[in-house]
């Protein structure tokens, strides 16, 4: 059986590392996920060895090694431009942080190892003929679509408590069922969530989010209460989960990362503020963070707006229009861009607002009779028809496509000439004044060049005759 689902050149490099090791008379074999996606034709990304030769034996074989887990058996092989994990069998034992084993016997039999592992998908090594060595039913499972423990899951949940989130992510991106009895040790084992650390538990939970089954995964996590269990703060219960599904029924159609986690932090009813500090406690990086609160941050922005200008009132468009550039110009066009994909995402009823979220008022997105009243603008729309309905994700893209300029780098005055302009002394009411121009300027009330601009804020300027 040859290799079809991982590269040639990675496949190549593997045999030789494994024919290096057949050749001292030493046990070797292609072992774990490299085995299982070739099974179920999914792209092999990695390549892990196990055998039979000692550590210091392995580093003896390859001229160039890394001894990347030496006290557990693993060290990194370089061959050819690619780098293999090759590992001693092994067995363990003596988890009292229910992660990492205290004691470690290396052993003989292949099978000793793959006893150890956490799942019989992943308790499957190949050799070089192509031959699946396969103890306990890896390949019926693979069939089966059946997520099931090696041995006795809660001894295997007990060991290393992290597998019962990976337990849910096989599940979730294999589209796979998960066995009755492991199901039952993971509730059983569920606890022991709370000995792992938060960056891991995130790493699990990600590739659930951002997985080609994002919604299985979060119905799976929903369903097991692991969540609560762990270090960091997990605000909602099992039921409040439940309850967010049918607002995450689009997930799965977000192609960018940070939409997906907007989606299901507005589902849970979460403000920018809020979840923003939500990913911090789960230690997501900073870009991740800010993306995220930026999208929630339009969304409070629009709500407000909508809240304030009731349907069908006269100049209701006109309103929205300008509430709407405030927007964009405050939390960017990314954001504003990303919330608009994200409603498209929500079912039907729930995408004009919120979905019921309590907002609170959103000033800094800029009212809607920021500066001079529209009828005096020179470039105003018509304002005299009432709104018949609310407006649609294209006109608010039309509208963003419109703006002349969309940040305060763009505006063609700067705060010294301003400041000079009106003969005054930089202070707080310096980018309050930019602000005000900026708005201007990007609703099409004036041109955006510079003395159309100081004119404007002179106008503007209380003191000014």
């Amino acid at each position: 059986m040859d290799w079809t689902m991982a590269p040639s050149g990675m496949v190549a490099a593997g045999n030789l590392v494994l024919e290096g090791l057949l050749e001292q008379g030493y046990e070797a074999y292609f072992v774990g996920g490299c085995v299982r996606d070739e099974l179920l034709g999914r792209p092999v990304h990695d390549m892990d060895l196990t055998t039979s030769a000692r550590p210091e034996e392995v580093m003896g074989i390859f001229p160039r090694c890394v001894p990347t887990g030496l006290a557990h058996g693993t060290i990194t092989v370089l061959q050819d431009g690619w780098s293999f994990e090759v590992t001693t069998y092994r067995t363990e034992s003596g988890y009292a942080d229910h992660r990492r084993p205290e004691q470690v016997l290396f052993v003989s039999d292949v099978k000793e190892d793959l006893r150890r592992r956490d799942f019989t998908i992943n308790a499957m090594c190949r050799g070089l003929d192509g031959a699946v060595v396969d103890p306990y039913g890896g390949q019926e499972d693979s069939e089966r679509r059946l997520i099931r423990c090696v041995g006795d899951a809660e001894a295997r949940f007990g060991e290393d408590a992290l597998r019962m989130l990976r337990c849910v992510r096989f599940a979730s991106v294999l589209d796979f069922s998960i066995a009755k009895n492991t199901w039952r040790g993971l509730l059983r084992q569920r606890d022991k969530l709370a000995h792992i650390a938060v960056e891991r538990v995130r790493a699990e939970l990600e590739r659930i989010v951002l997985g080609p089954h994002p919604q299985r995964g979060l119905g799976l996590v929903a369903r097991s209460g692991l969540l609560p269990r762990g270090k960091a703060p997990f605000p909602w219960t099992g039921s409040d989960m439940a309850a967010a599904a049918a607002l995450t029924a689009g997930i799965g159609d977000l192609e960018d990362a940070h939409l997906r986690w907007a989606l299901l932090l507005h589902a849970l009813k979460q403000t920018a503020s809020e979840a923003g500090e939500l990913l911090r406690a789960w230690t997501f990086p900073g870009a991740t963070r800010s993306a995220v609160a930026g999208v929630l941050r339009v969304r409070e922005g629009w709500d407000s707006a909508l809240a304030s200008v009731p349907p069908g009132s006269p100049g209701g468009t006109e309103a929205l229009r300008r509430r709407w550039i405030a927007a964009v110009l405050a939390c960017g066009q990314s954001a504003a861009e990303g919330w608009l994909t994200l409603l498209a995402a929500l079912p039907q009823a729930a995408a004009p607002c919120a979905a019921g979220v309590a907002q609170p008022p959103a000033p800094a997105l800029g009212a809607p009779d920021a500066g001079a009243p529209a009828a005096q603008r020179p470039n105003a729309p018509d304002t005299g028809a009432p709104a018949a309905q609310r407006p649609t994700p294209a006109l608010l893209r039309s509208w963003t496509a419109e703006m002349p300029l969309h940040t305060l780098a763009e505006l063609a005055v700067t705060g010294n000439e301003l400041a000079g302009a009106l003969n005054k002394r930089p202070g707080p009411w310096l980018g309050e004044r930019l602000q005000q121009l900026l708005l201007a300027a990007a609703a099409g009330d004036i041109p955006n060049d510079n003395q159309s601009l100081l004119q404007e804020a002179k106008r503007m300027d209380p003191n000014e005759p």
